[in-house]
């Protein structure tokens, strides 16, 4: 197993426990913190996607006629009143011999024939879309306290584009399968089946075939979304034919180098006050992240050291309150209970009616991230820099962005990532602003662009909405935020 692995899993299995309630993103629960828990059981799987073959077999297209209509959504229970662009939700079928079907919600834009086309994926491995994504960072509504009723999010992306959020892979929310071993998957399997269901999906919603499509996602998506974006410039090129019209993606705290991540994290905290000096001084001099051997006792000795020193916070955003009781709401309207409201809300039977949701095909209630999935990942590389770099040179718009309070998959680690790629500079590292204050700071290397969020934790949308969609039009619009 790498070196780099073993040394960061030292430290996040004992971060793992301590738990939250359903939202789980507070100290120790993180989902991608519980993945790579899960995976230091078991032997390391590093499978290189550096360069995909050169076969293709035309994949599954399955009857869509008449099932956009069945998929749209009359009302959701407690929305608020005013609801100016259609909705829909339903699954599309990727393996009918396996039964194994994922689910989708889409809330177009109010002028949709305009707007171009975007996928949001939510990372884990295991978390859902629906309830993390479209419910509590950058949909049309955010749950309100209680789970009943719902409110508008004047910040959401479906103002400047027509937004999917995808359930995957199988296993994760209302997406299932009727063959067990489905839920044993991995990197390759689960960009295939998004794959799958874009081309069936654009089948259902002929109308966004030629629209501009973008892949955007957080977390592990910084897995997800290079290694689809890949695969559909990868099958473009030997059919020869345009069936996703791919002009770019952009990730949020992504998870994309081990080394990076790992190095990383532990410099983020001593910068950040969270670890002392010589706790920091220990680990630098006593750990080699880049080795393949096991960490000796004295490395092993101050990342526990660190762990006792940071103490229980949010790891998601250090600086954020713990989901409590009588917690009130933070700044920018953020409330560190928002999962729990969407878990209760998702699970309510009127909403998952509405939703046209097949709750018998799910083992047991609605969850925001389901942990066994990320117990059972099949296949992760230790690095998807290389992917990157392909993409940098495809055509296609780049964006990688960071919240700067998230220690999970911290600013830290992505510019540690950046500096693997070795890109040259472009437009120089400057503050950028929207409501008359710093955003945040931005950098153009060459085909590639590097944002950072200022006050924003792993969910950029969550804790600075306005600031994340200042940042999301500047990248539709393929111009660097505005430096004034």
């Amino acid at each position: 197993m790498n070196g780099a692995l073993v040394l960061y899993l030292s430290l996040i299995c004992l971060m793992a426990s301590a738990t939250q309630s359903h939202g789980g993103h507070g100290h120790g629960n993180d989902p991608l913190v519980n993945f790579l828990k899960a995976r230091s059981l078991k032997r390391s799987v590093n499978h290189a996607n550096e360069e995909l073959g050169n076969e293709y077999s035309p994949v599954y297209i399955g009857p869509q006629e008449g099932l956009k209509a069945a998929d749209k959504i009359t009302t959701l229970p407690g929305e608020p009143n005013g609801v100016n662009f259609d909705q829909y939700s339903g699954y599309i079928t990727v393996d009918p011999r396996a039964g194994r079907v994922l689910f989708y919600y889409f809330a177009e834009s109010q002028n949709s024939s305009t707007k171009p086309l975007v996928l949001w994926l939510n990372g884990g491995p295991g978390c859902s879309s629906l309830g993390a994504g479209a419910m509590t960072e950058l949909g049309p509504f955010r749950v309100s306290k209680g789970g009943k009723t719902l409110w508008k999010n004047p910040n959401a992306w479906n103002n400047v584009a027509n937004v999917l959020f995808l359930e995957s892979p199988a296993g994760v929310g209302f997406s299932y399968s009727n063959t067990s071993s489905d839920y044993i998957t991995g990197d390759t399997k689960t960009a295939a089946d998004s794959y799958i269901f874009l081309v069936n999906w654009l089948e259902r919603f002929p109308e966004y075939k030629t629209r501009d499509f973008l892949i955007t996602g957080e977390s592990y998506a910084g897995h997800y979304v290079p290694q689809l974006a890949q695969l559909i410039l990868h099958i473009k090129k030997i059919t020869n034919q345009t069936v996703i019209n791919l002009k770019g993606v952009a990730i949020g705290n992504g998870y994309y180098d081990i080394e990076a991540q790992a190095s990383g994290s532990y410099d983020y905290y001593w910068t950040h006050a969270l670890i002392s000096d010589e706790i920091h001084q220990g680990i630098v001099s006593n750990c080699n992240f880049s080795s393949a051997d096991p960490p000796t006792e004295a490395c092993q000795a101050y990342q526990s050291q660190a762990n006792s020193a940071i103490g229980n916070i949010d790891y998601d955003n250090i600086y954020a309150p713990l989901c409590s009781s009588n917690t009130p709401p933070w700044i920018n309207e953020y409330d560190p209970c928002s999962f729990n409201y969407a878990y209760t809300y998702l699970n309510t039977p009127a909403v998952q009616k509405s939703l046209h949701a097949n709750t018998t095909g799910i083992p047991g209630p609605w969850e925001t991230c389901n942990g066994y999935i990320g117990f059972n990942w099949d296949d992760e590389p230790d690095t998807v820099l290389p992917v990157i770099k392909e993409l940098t040179s495809s055509g296609i718009s780049v964006w990688l962005y960071s919240g700067d309070t998230d220690s999970v998959c911290s600013v830290t680690t992505t510019r540690y990532a950046l500096n693997k790629l070795g890109l040259s500079v472009k437009t120089p590292w400057y503050a950028w602003y929207t409501q008359g204050e710093v955003g945040g700071y931005a950098v153009e290397y060459e085909n590639l662009t590097f944002v950072t969020v200022r006050g924003a934790g792993h969910f950029v949308p969550s804790y600075q909405p306005a600031r994340a969609l200042t940042l999301f039009s500047s990248f539709l619009d393929g111009k660097l935020p505005p430096s004034n």
